[in-house]
């Protein structure tokens, strides 16, 4: 007999795929407006917001969903089928929400209190702020910043100076740094994002001078010490989360991409061939590898999240060799989906390199996400390191 808790689970995970696959067509009937316009139409951000995708990683106690990583993953796959941008921009923000665990009650019920609340934040290396009475005094520009066209706050992450202009170190001698959460209207918007692939993502960049930000809505992220949330998920690193969602990403374009060259394959004749290009042996067997490189990368990340999920609910921490486990999985996720999609734009041969199909904005979109720093292929180096005993880098676990 099932426990009453993981019947809870199971519920949940249906609830939210369900929602996510009642959403998918409207997301795909909106992906080339998505490319055009460089950001998702505010009617869409709408319904996503009502179905609650923007705030699966948020605390229960802020309305949000809690779910557990593998519903997560999921939700993230069937919206990649439709759309990678629209993909990745769930999977951005729903890893900034995740940011409420470690702010007071107040400051996260101010930021994240209503439905409508979008965290986006990026890399700003030459950011700084100032320790001065009550807060900090940020200044700084910060880029990448998925989805902030449709945000309604910022995060930036800043290194910590006193006023005297030394810098903050912690008692162990480590830099002090934390990330400043602002209202977008504080900050100015840079339009910076013209790109090949994840064009309607608006990962733009954005900038402030001088600005207060109050002490409580400086956050660090992923310090047991300062989280305020008890349950399971917020053992888990953002980070975790963040790979496996755009491993995801790119195992759904992977999976729509190989879905549209079936569809093509039933009725296109290629030049000079007498029979259409489902009736041709090399078709058949790439089709089919292409198929168990989907599957197999997909189970092993699923399964990987769902194992690990069980075993952090029952210890309440997570372990390095968990963290190191959906590293891999989410990495090879990405590789195995890039693999499938180079293969399935070159059967469909001229057919693909019509910005009006299905296959150059998925081709497209796919090298945009091996680019970002989830796709490294150094990666598999740090699992590596930690398999063979040596001691990992770990900045990305």
């Amino acid at each position: 007999m099932r426990h009453p808790a993981e019947i809870e689970s199971m519920e949940l995970r249906e609830d939210y795929v369900a929602r996510a696959r009642a959403l998918a067509p409207e997301v795909e009937a909106n992906a080339a407006l998505i490319e055009q316009d460089r950001r998702l139409p505010p009617a869409l951000v709408a319904k996503l917001v009502d179905a609650g995708l923007f705030h699966m990683l948020l605390p229960r106690s802020l309305g949000g969903g809690e779910v557990d990583p593998g519903t997560f993953a999921r939700v993230i796959l069937e919206i990649a089928r439709a759309d990678a941008s629209t993909a990745w921009c769930l999977c951005q923000a729903s890893g900034c929400s995740m940011s409420a665990a470690y702010l007071t009650p107040a400051a996260a019920q101010e930021i994240f209190g209503a439905p409508g609340s979008i965290l986006a934040w990026g890399p700003g290396p030459e950011a700084r702020a100032v320790a001065v009475d009550g807060g900090y005094r940020v200044s700084g520009t910060w880029s990448f910043a998925s989805g902030c066209r449709h945000a309604t706050w910022l995060g930036g992450h800043c290194p910590i100076y006193d006023e005297d202009g030394s810098r903050r170190r912690t008692a162990d001698g480590a830099a002090e740094g934390r990330t400043m959460l602002f209202p977008v209207a504080e900050a100015t918007l840079l339009d910076v994002w013209h790109v090949g692939g994840l064009r309607g993502t608006a990962s733009d960049a954005f900038r402030v001078a001088e600005l207060f930000v109050p002490r409580e809505r400086a956050m660090l992220r992923d310090d047991p010490r300062e989280r305020q949330e008890a349950g399971p998920l917020y053992c888990f690193p953002i980070g975790s989360l963040y790979s496996s969602g755009f491993g995801s990403v790119a195992l759904g374009i992977a999976q729509g991409t190989l879905d549209a060259l079936v569809e093509l394959a039933r009725d296109k004749m290629p030049r000079g061939m007498s029979r259409t290009l489902r009736n041709n042996a090399v078709v058949q067997s790439q089709v089919a590898y292409a198929e168990a490189q989907l599957a197999s990368a997909r189970l092993l990340l699923h399964a990987s999240l769902d194992e690990i999920w069980q075993a952090v609910g029952r210890a309440g921490a997570i372990t390095m060799e968990q963290r190191v486990r959906i590293r891999l999985a989410s990495t090879y996720a990405i590789h195995q989906g890039k693999q499938v999609v180079d293969a399935m734009h070159h059967i469909a041969g001229g057919t693909a390199i019509f910005t009006s199909g299905p296959f150059d904005r998925r081709f497209r979109d796919i090298h945009a996400v091996t680019q970002q720093v989830q796709g490294r292929q150094a990666h598999f180096e740090t699992v590596g390191q930690f398999l063979l005993g040596l001691e990992p880098d770990t900045m990305f676990l």
